[in-house]
């Protein structure tokens, strides 16, 4: 939200020493905030709100565009064991490690995973008719993603430029809640006294002339409605990040929240001196996967209490266990895993959702909510309706500052001035002591927002030197 300050459309906005009448000292530099913040950070936020907008139909576009892989042309009565869909898979992909099997049930196919080394972080996926065992075809997939969700997904996180991108979201993320939270502020203090406060909160004044009044009540008012959404977007988009996700990554190892890992250790099995069988990899299988071995986990699993939707990781060697995971991301979300030794038809070790760390749950939902997987097409429709009110609310902050611009004659301006400099001067001192601390914790926790904070700060003192310069010049 950009907000602006109301001033008659045919005439400048004054711009005398900053006082602490209409105006205090605190709400000055908000404003001030705000109005910079908006106009530099907003055409990132497009940039994010449309390539967020168009990840919200993925799923939409993967039944498109990979129907005839990921689902199959007649649901049948009985799945065909997952031996011989494995076997059918292996018979179409002969190359590669197997990584992991996702049983199809409904119309879903079954997904068979493989490794290929020089694939590097994507894998191939075969698509499996779980009721003929026939082949519906390969994808290269990212996470289990299809190729047209991971375009979707770099788009969106790095504009396709690798690491260089992935400074635009950062930068968009890191600066959106300071953004939304200047907005209601600035908005509150505006209509904080007076009959039907909530009303004008909440609702544009529309019997309001034309202009930027009018303008600035869409604008807020908008904002306000999506200040909740637009928060959630950017912690959890800040949670991913490069540098930010670094040190959200460093306070969950602090508070020990991370989500716990399941323990493949087989019991009374020694573990290589090389540490080959550590969990995370099958680089290091000593021996060929038994694809038999696959149902026997699967039935075991069942019996442990795991249904829905799982995958099933084979053992990374001999001394480990297989292990099966909960992937249903719809809210209720079923997350729990266990570690399976086949031999032994015994379940080794668990970790389950509901024991994790709070902050973990928490951020494992975060990020369902995120990609519109949480609460299936209604958390789609919540994200595109949050993306096309931010876009919204950005063209109504620029129309304000096109509507303020100088219409006179003799000082005609494309754009409105911004708000006056030198607020900061009236703050109090304890403000500043307490002030200025809270600002370089914040751009220590997220660097790209205390960067372009500076950045910001040497633009603006250019820009005052400039001013004062052209001032002393048109004097003398």
């Amino acid at each position: 939200m950009t907000s602006t300050v109301e001033t008659p459309e045919s005439t400048p906005p004054p711009a005398p020493a900053p006082t602490a009448g209409a105006r205090t000292a605190w709400g000055g530099l908000l404003l001030r905030i705000h109005f910079y913040a908006g106009i530099l950070v907003a055409p990132f936020l497009v940039v994010a709100a449309l390539t967020g907008l168009a990840y919200t139909v993925s799923p939409q576009l993967d039944r498109i565009v990979h129907g005839e892989q990921l689902t199959v042309d007649k649901v049948g009565v009985d799945a065909r064991p997952l031996a011989q869909q494995i076997a059918a898979a292996r018979a179409a992909h002969p190359g590669g490690t197997l990584a992991s099997v996702t049983p199809g049930a409904g119309d879903a196919t079954t997904r068979v995973v493989f490794d290929v080394a020089d694939l590097g972080d994507r894998q191939h996926t075969v698509y499996v008719d779980p009721y003929t065992a026939d082949v519906r075809g390969t994808l290269t997939t990212w996470f289990g993603s299809t190729p047209v969700t991971t375009w979707l997904d770099d788009l969106h996180r790095n504009l396709h430029l690798g690491a260089v991108g992935r400074y635009y979201s950062e930068f968009a993320a890191s600066w959106l809640w300071v953004i939304v939270l200047g907005g209601i502020v600035l908005w509150w203090r505006r209509q904080r006294s007076g009959a039907g406060r909530l009303r004008r909160l909440f609702g544009p004044d529309l019997a309001a002339r034309r202009g930027v009044r009018r303008t600035r009540g869409w604008h807020a008012s908008t904002g306000l409605w999506l200040a909740v959404g637009l928060l959630f977007l950017s912690a959890t988009g800040l949670t991913w990040s490069r540098h930010a996700g670094e040190s959200f990554d460093a306070g969950l190892d602090a508070l020990n929240a991370r989500t716990p890992e399941v323990s493949t250790a087989l019991p009374g099995v020694a573990a290589p001196a090389d540490g080959a069988g550590h969990h995370g990899g099958h680089s290091g299988q000593a021996t060929a996967i038994d694809p038999a071995a696959t149902d026997r986990v699967l039935a075991i699993a069942r019996g442990a209490g795991l249904d829905g939707p799982v995958e099933i990781t084979p053992a990374a060697d001999v001394h480990s266990a297989w292990t099966v995971t909960q992937v249903d991301n719809t809210w209720p979300v079923r997350k729990d895993r266990v570690a399976v030794d086949p031999a032994a038809g015994t379940v080794t070790a668990r970790s389950d959702f509901a024991s994790w760390p709070l902050l973990a749950q928490l951020s494992g939902l975060g990020i369902q909510a995120h990609m519109g997987v949480l609460f299936g097409p209604i958390n789609q429709i919540l994200l595109a309706a949050l993306a096309l009110g931010l876009l919204c609310v950005i063209v109504w902050g620029y129309r304000m500052w096109w509507q303020r611009r100088p219409t006179r004659a003799d000082r005609r301006a494309l754009v409105g001035t911004a708000p006056e400099r030198g607020a900061w001067r009236l703050v109090p001192g304890w403000g500043l002591v307490l002030g200025v601390p809270v600002v370089v914790a914040v751009a220590w926790a997220l660097p790209v927002f205390g960067v372009t904070l500076l950045a910001f700060l040497a633009l603006d003192l250019a820009a005052g030197a400039w001013r004062k310069r052209q001032a002393r010049a048109m004097a003398g």
